[in-house]
């Protein structure tokens, strides 16, 4: 019998992308997932394409806000029961120079990507200490480890996402419940293939030591195995997924291009 039969992921930020292929991990090894989404029709058009309505469900929710949290949690145990693993994935970007950046925009991007997972955690640590603890996984950034332009709003997020994962599992580590996260360097996503031009996508391949973008699928890997029993004595940690990225200094695209000569 499939041990993880059982067991109950949540997945903010689950109508595409990263979320979306993390979604499909966990159905893949036979958990019940929930997906969550402030685009409900995008979200249970995704749903209804996976065709698993029974280990399947669609909650559409905005995660910036306390009230909309506690419903989706109460929307998911209503289904399933339980919850085992948390992945805190929802995120919105501004990319615009400091000086140009709002302060709606600031505060939108910090309410999305550093309150949310706050809300969602403290909504769902309860839950899972009733069964014994559980896993969480934040979806922070390579802008969130090292800075870069035009990422002040989510760069700073990001980095304050990194922190309140070692936060949370000092403080949850007694409840049985490990807090790690993973940090995505450039990502082949929907939205990375719209807006990165060809030059910029030239300039992430020659600072990458891979040479290339990563997949979602490789993300979710990442994010699974983090949820999995067999990272049973990892918390705490920010696991870069970039291919090198984060770890590159200066040179390399200089002695890539020497060597192409």
């Amino acid at each position: 019998m499939n041990a993880s039969i059982d067991k109950v992921a949540l997945v903010t930020g689950a109508a595409r992308g990263i979320g979306l292929a993390a979604a499909r991990r966990f159905l893949d090894e036979g958990w019940r997932v929930g997906l969550l989404d402030i685009d409900g029709p995008a979200l249970r058009a995704v749903v209804a394409e996976l065709g698993e309505d029974h280990r399947t469900l669609a909650i559409e929710c905005d995660v910036s806000g306390r009230a909309g949290v506690a419903a989706a949690m109460e929307e998911l145990v209503a289904k399933f029961g339980r919850i085992d693993a948390l992945v805190n994935n929802a995120g919105v970007a501004v990319f615009k120079p400091l000086l140009e950046t709002a302060d709606d925009e600031w505060e939108r991007v910090l309410a999305v990507n550093l309150t949310g997972p706050f809300l969602c955690t403290t909504a769902a640590a309860p839950i899972m200490a009733r069964e014994g603890g559980g896993a969480i996984v934040n979806i922070t950034s390579i802008s969130g480890l090292r800075a870069s332009t035009l990422r002040s709003a989510y760069g700073t997020s990001k980095a304050g996402l990194a922190h309140l994962t070692k936060q949370l599992a000092v403080e949850l580590g007694e409840m049985g419940i490990r807090v790690n996260a993973v940090a995505p360097g450039p990502v082949d996503t929907a939205m990375a293939k719209a807006v990165h031009s060809p030059a910029i996508r030239a300039d992430y391949h020659d600072a990458i030591p891979l040479n290339r973008y990563g997949r979602e699928e490789e993300l979710a890997e990442a994010i699974y195995f983090l949820c999995s029993d067999k990272s049973s004595y990892i918390t705490g940690q920010v696991l870069a997924v970039d291919g090198g990225f984060e770890a590159a200094g200066i040179g390399l695209p200089t002695l890539r291009g020497a060597a192409r000569g």
